[in-house]
């Protein structure tokens, strides 16, 4: 039965990868994007430091997940959590955090 798990679980990795490759004009996953990204942004530093690079990178990613699921979910913040796998409470509280809970 964990095999089986496990199983479900690559495939479904593999789907959300290939999902992600086939929705962008370049063909690279959205890791690779990413990375790119911030490549580019701890270049352009310049000698300057910085703090908090977690938290900028994470909303800066969790604001177009957070809207893009929940434009699918057709507003429905029940469904859009259950896609994010989160509960609808902590979900609201990211849609207050983003300005998204208009």
């Amino acid at each position: 039965m964990t095999v089986r798990s496990n199983a479900v679980r690559v495939t479904r990795t593999h789907a959300y990868r290939e999902a992600f490759r086939v929705e962008r004009d370049d063909g690279r996953p959205l890791r690779a994007c990413a990375e790119s990204a911030l490549r580019q942004y701890l270049s352009e530093l310049d000698g300057h430091g910085v703090s908090d690079l977690y938290h900028l990178v994470i909303s800066e990613v969790e604001f177009p997940l957070l809207k893009t699921v929940l434009e699918h979910a057709g507003g429905n913040q029940s469904r859009a959590a259950e896609m994010l796998g989160i509960n609808r409470s902590t979900l609201r509280k990211k849609l207050r955090q983003h300005g998204l809970d208009r």
